[in-house]
């Protein structure tokens, strides 16, 4: 009995050692319970302009300079912009095509073209693509206390 304990837990261990390798935590640690597919994200703001939410969703960029924002896919072929509150962490920037979960602050924003321009330089966009870039966009993005990226 007291070897079935002990081979019991070892193999616990080893289980829980195998799920941790699959997820990165970035920022504050969170859990990935009840997030919302970011398809699903504009009907659950409705006319809020800001909402406190956990969101998941399929990176498409990252900022290559540090890895200081992403983009992720949303609905209609969109991208949302998720940042990092107050710049206080990065994701890796090698996580194109990863299932990410992010908690935070959504919120509807009008972003200048500067801005824009700013983050198509720092993705690495051409000069052409970025000079391409000539009204503001209206947009929900996001700010994230914690993001998990799912290997």
């Amino acid at each position: 009995m007291k070897t079935l304990a002990i081979l019991t837990l070892a193999l616990g261990i080893s289980l829980s050692a195998v799920a941790q390798d699959n997820v990165s935590y970035h920022g504050k640690k969170i859990t990935a319970d009840h997030a919302t597919p970011t398809t699903e994200l504009p009907a659950k703001m409705g006319d809020k302009t800001k909402l406190e939410t956990k969101v998941e969703g399929t990176v498409e960029s990252v900022c290559q300079v540090k890895g200081c924002w992403m983009r992720v896919k949303a609905a209609d072929g969109q991208a949302m912009l998720v940042r990092f509150r107050d710049y206080g962490f990065f994701v890796p920037k090698d996580i194109v095509g990863k299932s990410v979960v992010f908690e935070g602050t959504a919120e509807t924003k009008t972003t200048s073209i500067a801005e824009l321009r700013h983050y198509a330089e720092d993705a690495g966009k051409s000069k052409e693509e970025i000079a391409k870039i000539t009204e503001p966009e209206k947009a929900i993005t996001f700010v994230a206390d914690g993001v998990i990226v799912k290997k």
